[in-house]
Parts: structure tokens; C-alpha cells; sequence
């Protein structure tokens, strides 16, 4: 069954008048969505934490621009509306400067945004395995302080503040089997396991909806072209035949780390190597990490936690 509210309510206060939960964490608050001024065809890339949306970002910069040669960073074209590391004002100016068709990046669930008529939601989703191991390498390449102090954690340019001395942090399969245990609120840790599947069963249940799209992470490796092209005719976007070679291969792995320095999400500087965060293009990472009876005990939380569709849709071979 699709899982329902956590008791208690979000973080910080729950919907007000019916409208959007509000999920907030250190460094993101959906509350930034409140009153977004929509245009007609705007895009908004919904998904969770290292699932593929910097690729979904950049499919759609490829397919609004129809050039490989941006016409600036991705970040700036596409900015994280939720991210605190940016004044909101600063963000929306920018937003309304834009006079091509706008794409907008959130890692909140579509029932933490407005749903407009007039906008796109693409939800994107990866195997939460392979999600989760991405998310434990993105964690050394984060620069934390900085982040701290461009969120309000700290002040500009102040040292980083000394931390009692803490356990070394678990290796990655021990970290993994941890994660595929634990039982936080989707609400207060969105890139935990229930954050993910509620993610994503959110997303499945509105699946029918004329602008609601899902975008699998292992479509996007396996037929890039033509997950490509299905975006373009859900956008209305016409593109002519003879430039689909060159949009194809600016959006492939090799492409897209070669040019990191533009496309990598690093607002204020908080990556540490902008090309490690294109670590690995393929899938199955998570499941060549657990013993079989450890990957046994996760599937079996999934399938308790989501309609069999949409596990069969996520868990594909």
C-alpha cells in the first residue's frame, strides 16, 4: 500500500489551508515555493537527492536551447528554488529575467509545490539502492563549512568550528545495510528510504494526471535518444531531425563530465571536485554491495510500502 502521513506533522509546521506540506532540512525550505509566479510552460524537475537530476536538467537546457553550448552554468539556468544557500529574491529575479521556457530544480515532493496547470512536473526516479550509494560518495565531495556558511549555519568567512571527535563514519556497505534499516519520517530526512518511497508514491499516484511525467533513471541509460525525444513531444518542443545527433551526445555521461565545470550543481562553491560529481553513469552499484539475504530484507520493506506496480516499474531487472 502507498504509505501514509508520518504522525506529528512536518518539520516546522504542517500545510497551511490545505495547501503544500512544508519539508525543511538545514539547507532547503519549501516554503520558498509559496506564491512561485508560474508561466505557461514552465518545467519543474521534481526528485530526490542523486537521482538524476542534473541529467534531466540538462536534457531539458538541450532541448529548450537545441545547442550543446549553454548559454550559462546549468545552476543558473535551472536554479534549486528550495536551497537556502541563495537569497530567494535574488533567485526569482533571476527566474523572471528568463525569457526562454523555464525548467526549475526542487527535491521536494509534488505534495510540497504548487501544482499549476500551466506547469510541467517531471519526477524522476532511480533503483533507491544505487540513489543511496551515490548519495554516500556525494557526501565527501560536499564542502560543508561552506554550505554552512552560505545557508546561515555560520558566519561569511569564519572558520570552520571545531566538532567533538566523532566515530569513523561506517564503510559503504555497512552504511548501506544502516540505511536500508532505518525508519525516520519522510518528512524530517527526504533522502532517507521513506523519504524516497514516499517521493516517488506520491509521484505514481498522480501519474495519470496530463502534467505529471516519470522519468526512470535506468530509461535514461539505456535510451537516452529516445527518452529524449518522449520528453520533447510531452513538452510540445519540435526539434529538428538533423540536431538530435549533437543534442544526444551532449547529454551522455563522457559529455557532461567533460563540461562539469559548467553543468555540476555548485552554487557558491560547495563541491569539493566539480567532476567527481559525475562518479559512475550505470546502475546496480547498490545490489552488488548487499549479501543476498540483506537484499532480501530491503525488498521485502519495499514491496510492504508501495503498490506492486510501482515496484515492479522501480525494481526492474
Amino acid at each position: 500500500m502507498t504509505p501514509g502521513p508520518a504522525p506529528g506533522g512536518p518539520v516546522g509546521g504542517g500545510p497551511v489551508g490545505g495547501g503544500p506540506v512544508r519539508y525543511r532540512s538545514a539547507d532547503e525550505d519549501s516554503g520558498r515555493w509559496r506564491g512561485f509566479p508560474f508561466r505557461a510552460g514552465d518545467i519543474v524537475i521534481s526528485t530526490r537527492s542523486k537521482s538524476g537530476t542534473t541529467w534531466v536538467q540538462m536534457v531539458c537546457a538541450l532541448l529548450v536551447f537545441q545547442r550543446p553550448d549553454l548559454p550559462a552554468p546549468l545552476a543558473e539556468l535551472s536554479p534549486w528554488l528550495d536551497w537556502l544557500g541563495e537569497p530567494l529574491d535574488r533567485v526569482l529575479a533571476r527566474l523572471e529575467r528568463q525569457r526562454h521556457r523555464r525548467f526549475v530544480k526542487t527535491h521536494t515532493p509534488l505534495d510540497g509545490v504548487p501544482l499549476d496547470r500551466r506547469a510541467t512536473y517531471v519526477v524522476v526516479a532511480r533503483h533507491p539502492l544505487d540513489m543511496a550509494v551515490s548519495l554516500h560518495h556525494q557526501g565527501d565531495n560536499l564542502d560543508r563549512a561552506r554550505i554552512a556558511e552560505l545557508t546561515g549555519g555560520a558566519p561569511p568567512g569564519s572558520p570552520p568550528t571545531p566538532r567533538p571527535s566523532a566515530p569513523p563514519r561506517p564503510d559503504l556497505h555497512d552504511w548501506l545495510v544502516a540505511w536500508t534499516r532505518a525508519t525516520p519520517s519522510h518528512l524530517d530526512q527526504m533522502d532517507s528510504l521513506p523519504g524516497v518511497l514516499w517521493h516517488l508514491a506520491d509521484a505514481w499516484a498522480r501519474r495519470h494526471e496530463d502534467n505529471v511525467v516519470l522519468v526512470h533513471y535506468d530509461d535514461l541509460v539505456d535510451d537516452l535518444e529516445g527518452e529524449m525525444r518522449r520528453l520533447a513531444g510531452l513538452f510540445g518542443i519540435a526539434v529538428p531531425e538533423a540536431v538530435w545527433p549533437r543534442l544526444v551526445e551532449a547529454a551522455g555521461f563522457d559529455a557532461m563530465r567533460s563540461a562539469a565545470d559548467r553543468l555540476a550543481p555548485d552554487p557558491g562553491g560547495i563541491l569539493r571536485d566539480r567532476r567527481a560529481f559525475f562518479r559512475r553513469g550505470r546502475s546496480g552499484a547498490g545490489r552488488e554491495l548487499l549479501t543476498p539475504d540483506e537484499l532480501a530484507a530491503y525488498e521485502s520493506r519495499v514491496v510492504a510500502a508501495l503498490p506492486a506496480d510501482l515496484v515492479a516499474w522501480l525494481h526492474r531487472p
